[in-house]
């Protein structure tokens, strides 16, 4: 069915879902950070992560921790895919026994951050420049030996990306990313 024989009711359906108009036109995939309180409870993670494996769905990081309240936890999920099939993953996450809450982010404002540890190759020569680029990045140093340092920098994951890139030059040792964490703004201001 090309798009010439749609009707504008489907052709608005198509293009709010991000779904192609024909089919030689490549679905429009974006990246959604899918918010989630559970309870905190055995099995709660596992069930939500098998749902998505059980659907052929990829997982780009997964993060999880207890709330202000002990017997419930958020869970952040960042994963790719069209409105579509998000929307239903979201539905399918809401009847989840263990499920309190599920809230797709990417449709609003919100904040994310990342931890990421980074562990680099330093030179006496290397090292007032490594500390010059730490600091821009606002991260610490959180551990030294004689050949190399452990830098901790949080922020967004664009933020996290341009700090590992700056490093690959140096000789990367070792990384390890929390994934994202993120939250709903409270307050939104105009553009």
């Amino acid at each position: 069915m090309s798009a010439t024989t749609l009707t504008p009711q489907q052709i608005i359906r198509k293009k709010a879902a991000g779904e192609p108009l024909s089919p030689d036109e490549p679905k429009r995939v974006h990246r959604h950070i899918i918010g989630i309180l559970v309870e905190n409870s055995i099995g709660a993670l596992n069930r939500v992560v098998n749902m998505f494996s059980q659907r052929g769905f990829n997982l780009e990081s997964v993060a999880v921790g207890e709330t202000d309240d002990p017997t419930v936890s958020r869970m952040t999920l960042v994963t790719t895919g069209d409105d579509r099939i998000i929307g239903q993953v979201n539905r399918q996450l809401e009847r989840l026994v263990d499920v309190l809450q599920v809230d797709d982010l990417s449709e609003a404002e919100y904040v994310e951050r990342e931890l990421c540890l980074l562990k680099v190759a330093y030179t006496p020569e290397s090292r007032s420049e490594l500390m010059d680029t730490l600091e821009i990045f606002r991260g610490k140093v959180v551990d030294v030996t004689t050949e190399t340092m452990t830098f901790e920098l949080t922020g967004p994951t664009k933020k996290i990306n341009a700090f590992i890139g700056m490093m690959q030059r140096h000789g990367i040792k070792e990384i390890a990313r929390s994934g994202r964490v993120a939250m709903r703004r409270s307050l939104v201001f105009g553009d």
